[in-house]
């Protein structure tokens, strides 16, 4: 296990350099961050020049890249337009997205996991056609206007939740936002659960585990559920950068200062120092979570090891 631990991670290094460095193209090779500093403004040649100089503009794209890694392994994001330090931004927006996406992804779980095994141990009757076609709505509304909508309703309209978030709110106020933001993924969990479970429940090892006289909670639990969560646990595992990153609408609902809000704030103001920071560290979640999923397999499939 140690072994392909490290193996893991040496193979993380080519694919965080490439996704790194194509994040970097795309944002300082496709635009003029020195305009957009300016806005509409042209800014005089010489001071232009000179902010180019300073930021490391004047070098070839390659130096670029070369010396903005550098800078990231001191700890060195870099400074936004505004002239603050980016790892100051991060440190005010991770926190509460951090805490964001874990009530998202616990809500997926036991919410998802659960109405997908109902579902499952119950497929072809009305529980599981009721939960395919509530599963099949939400995934067809966008969450702009699910978030609004709940909002409004248990916000605004009953006053259950608070209709605007601020960043230190505790995890109790992050259960509205956090709901909107994991609505869709847990859609999908509940049907990729559902599909699992009545795909394995046919299975041989499941009929032989009966026959012995297993009690059904027993088989369920201890052999139906774990194989059953493979797929499962994949698909939340990869999700879990996505609802980081992917927050910039439910963030901006609820007013919350976050990864997505500092992404959408650099985006539409071009503050490429912002965005190519915030997107390196996304890059790590998702390595780092994918590694963690390969993890699990282990203890969820006993078959399953790893030399």
């Amino acid at each position: 296990m140690g072994r392909y631990v490290v193996r893991r991670l040496l193979q993380m290094i080519p694919v965080f350099i490439g996704s790194t460095f194509l994040i970097f193209f795309m944002v300082y090779a496709l635009g003029d961050p020195v305009a957009a500093m300016f806005g509409d403004r042209a800014p005089d040649p010489a001071t232009a020049a000179q902010i180019r100089r300073d930021l490391y503009l004047d070098q070839p794209l390659g130096k670029q890249y070369l010396h903005y890694m550098g800078q990231i392994f001191q700890g060195n994001f870099g400074t936004a337009f505004n002239g603050q330090s980016v790892t100051e931004l991060m440190a005010s927006a991770f926190p509460v997205t951090l805490r964001l996406t874990l009530v998202a992804i616990v809500l997926e779980m036991l919410v998802g996991i659960t109405l997908g095994v109902f579902s499952g141990l119950r497929r072809g009757r009305g529980i599981d056609t009721s939960v395919l076609l509530l599963s099949l709505i939400v995934v067809s509304v966008p969450t702009f206007v699910s978030g609004y909508l709940l909002q409004f309703v248990f916000g605004v309209r009953w006053a259950w939740a608070a209709p605007s978030v601020a960043p230190e709110a505790p995890l109790n106020e992050l259960l509205l936002p956090g709901l909107v933001l994991a609505l869709v993924s847990l859609a999908y969990v509940t049907r990729l659960t559902r599909t699992s479970i009545a795909e394995n429940a046919r299975a041989d090892y499941v009929r032989t585990a009966l026959a012995k006289g297993l009690p059904r909670h027993r088989v369920i639990t201890r052999h139906l559920l774990r194989n059953s969560l493979i797929p499962v646990v994949t698909f939340i595992g990869t999700d879990i950068g996505a609802l980081m990153g992917g927050a910039i609408v439910t963030e901006r609902i609820f007013n919350i200062h976050g990864v997505g809000f500092q992404l959408y704030q650099g985006i539409l103001r071009q503050n490429s120092p912002t965005v190519v920071g915030f997107v390196t560290i996304l890059v790590l979640v998702f390595l780092l979570a994918n590694l963690l999923v390969d993890l699990l397999y282990a203890v969820l499939d006993p078959r399953i090891r790893y030399a």
